[in-house]
């Protein structure tokens, strides 16, 4: 089975919020982000999936995922990215 590592992106009133995450259905994992059913921390909001990887182990996605997690850097760097290549003008809730 493959699972995937993904970053989503959210903003509201021109801020910005990321969360991180794994799974092994992405389609449906960010159906449920967007309809107030996944993590609590990502309810009420509309994201966008700013980085993608996909991994053979649910343990190496699991381990990349925590990496990912702690590491702001890396994350700022990705949504920079993201932001220079997409129009978030047009995201809105």
């Amino acid at each position: 089975m493959i699972y995937c590592v993904y970053l989503i992106l959210s903003k509201k009133l021109d801020k910005y919020r990321s969360y991180v995450g794994y799974t092994n259905n992405i389609s449906n994992r960010l159906y449920l982000h967007n309809n107030s059913k996944g993590a609590k921390f990502t309810k009420g909001r509309k994201w966008k999936i700013v980085y993608l990887k996909k991994y053979k182990s649910k343990i190496i996605a699991m381990k990349e995922e925590y990496k990912l997690k702690k590491n702001y850097k890396l994350r700022n760097e990705l949504i920079l990215e993201y932001k220079k290549n997409e129009n978030f003008n047009t995201f809105t809730l």
